[in-house]
């Protein structure tokens, strides 16, 4: 037998090659990155809000089941039936199709909101930073998982307000992420006694990227700007990768989950295609591959004081390719 089977893919998005290499039972494994936005649309999932109709019912009070261990039914979810509510963490407070501002894809009339002040308990703040979730509904629409061998990627638009508007603090505010499963070292645990050590076993993982503004009155920056924070590295740490974003506006964030399980993360400013030279980072998250997509969310951050709202944050054409049946 061959010491090595060498598998291509040679896909062309906006007039780019992009080309996925994978090696199969040598030393090691390695894969050329396929650019999000390639392959075949899956139409079941993802949303491009151009419904006039569309609609958000939050069902209040959400859920904080991160911090007082409270799932508060019924949940929210769209008329759509292509997002809900986070029961871990709750949904951002404001969540509405907006028109498109301007600069957004030319056929785009609609868009949507998120925005929260409540990003902890409801009615209770925290005083500390905070964070809702908002995820797409993939399991159920799409019919089960996506497995890594598929080459899920997944693009969206995300429209960023004049630095003067957001929430006036140094950290992360937005995040766009994929639900994955992999494998995770946990405490042993045993029915009769209790065990020593930790086991390796499977669960789910939330890579993703991050939006964090360097505001100009709590850092050494003359002016305000902002980075890409990427979760996560090998060893489970955040890093910042990719251009410093000193023009808001509009710009495309999208992920590809390859078949040797690592997550490729990609960025550019506008609403354009992704292309290769738009990789910003490649990692294996956690030091353990992704075996699977389960499906996409967003976070909206906020300092959870009660009164202090969080950047308001536009995504647009969310969309989920396969690359591969």
């Amino acid at each position: 037998m061959l010491d090595a089977l060498k598998f291509c893919l040679i896909r062309k998005v906006a007039g780019v090659l992009a080309v996925a290499t994978l090696m199969v039972g040598g030393v090691s494994i390695a894969n050329a990155q396929v650019v999000p936005g390639t392959g075949e649309k899956l139409t079941e999932i993802g949303d491009d809000f151009e419904d006039e109709k569309w609609g958000y019912v939050p069902n209040l009070p959400k859920s904080s089941n991160n911090i007082d261990h409270q799932v508060r039914y019924p949940s929210g979810q769209a008329n759509n039936n292509r997002w809900f509510e986070s029961l871990l963490r709750g949904q951002p407070d404001v969540v509405e199709r907006v028109e498109t501002p301007v600069g957004g894809l030319p056929t785009s009339k609609g868009a949507m909101k998120l925005r929260s002040v409540q990003t902890g308990i409801p009615g209770a703040p925290s005083f500390k930073m905070q964070q809702d979730d908002f995820i797409m509904n993939g399991n159920n629409r799409f019919g089960g998982t996506i497995p890594n061998m598929w080459t899920p990627n997944v693009v969206a638009r995300v429209y960023m307000p004049p630095f003067e508007q957001w929430e006036r603090r140094t950290g992360s505010s937005f995040g766009f992420r994929i639900e994955t499963l992999t494998h995770v070292w946990k405490p042993a645990t045993g029915k009769l006694f209790k065990k020593v050590g930790k086991t390796r076993q499977l669960d789910q993982a939330w890579p993703g990227m991050f939006v964090q503004l360097n505001c100009k009155s709590d850092s050494p920056n003359k002016e305000d700007n902002a980075v890409f924070v990427i979760r996560a590295n090998e060893n489970g740490n955040d890093f910042v990768a990719g251009p410093v974003i000193t023009e808001p506006g509009w710009w495309t964030m999208g992920m590809t989950l390859s078949p040797d399980g690592r997550v490729h993360y990609y960025a550019t400013k506008g609403t354009g295609p992704l292309r290769a030279t738009d990789r910003i980072a490649s990692t294996m998250p956690y030091g353990e591959p992704n075996l699977q997509m389960n499906t996409v969310f967003f976070n909206v951050m906020s300092v959870d004081n009660g009164r202090t709202w969080s950047t308001e944050w536009i995504v647009d054409d969310v969309e989920l390719f396969i690359a591969r049946r």
